[in-house]
Formats: structure tokens, C-alpha cells, sequence
């Protein structure tokens, strides 16, 4: 078992910037690639960055390329998403999600990541 737990979420202007951490405890994080997802009042969740196990490689949606940055800290068990140049359409809970870094599909896949964390609320106003 991997239990994550988001942190970082709040309300921001546009244009401005926050940081999400997702703690991991259980089972060892590093065999973890990890990815982020957010979902928007009435809409489905959506892909928005990983990382790799190692830290090696990252993807992100066109979205939020560009803006968004996701690392890790394996010594932390902790996944970041630095978020900047916040835009209204932002606004969302977003969640962090772990899969086995073994496993071959697409980032955005929601159902091939094993465990989440609860999510935390961003809302950037205009």
C-alpha cells in the first residue's frame, strides 16, 4: 500500500504561482513513477504532469507546458507541482496519483495508477 497526501492548494490571482507536495508513506516510493491530475467543477479528471521513478523524465500536457514543473525527492518520499503564470481555467482539485514504474501506457491512464491521495483545492481568480 502507498498513501499519498496532497498539500499546497489555495485561492491565487492570475498570474501568480503555488507550490503542490504530495507526501508518500508505504510501500517504497521510488518504484513509484508518479503523475498528476486535476479534475474542474463538472468535468473529467485530466493528465496534467509525471515523473519518472528516477526523476529522469517528465511529461506534461500542453496545457501546462511551459508553466507547470513536477519533481521529486526520493530521500522525501515527496512529488512536487510547481505551478506559475496561473491562469482562472486552473481552478481544480488536483490529485496525485502512483503507479508501478514497470508499467507501459500513456501518462494520461488514469485507471494504470494504483493509488491517490485525496486532492487539494486551487482556485485562481481573475
Amino acid at each position: 500500500q502507498v498513501q499519498l497526501v496532497e498539500s499546497g492548494g489555495g485561492l491565487v490571482q492570475a498570474g501568480g504561482s503555488l507550490r503542490l507536495s504530495c507526501a508518500a508513506s508505504g510501500r517504497t516510493f521510488s518504484r513509484y513513477d508518479m503523475g498528476w491530475f486535476r479534475q474542474a467543477q463538472g468535468k473529467e479528471r485530466e493528465f496534467v504532469a509525471a515523473i519518472t521513478w528516477s526523476g529522469g523524465t517528465t511529461y506534461y500536457a500542453d496545457s501546462v507546458k511551459g508553466r507547470f514543473t513536477v519533481s521529486r525527492d526520493n530521500a522525501k518520499n515527496t512529488v512536487y507541482l510547481q505551478m506559475n503564470s496561473l491562469r482562472p481555467e486552473d481552478t481544480a482539485v488536483y490529485y496525485c496519483a502512483a503507479r508501478p514504474s514497470t508499467v507501459v501506457a500513456g501518462w494520461g491512464a488514469l485507471r494504470t495508477y494504483d493509488y491517490w491521495g485525496q486532492g487539494t483545492q486551487v482556485t485562481v481568480s481573475s
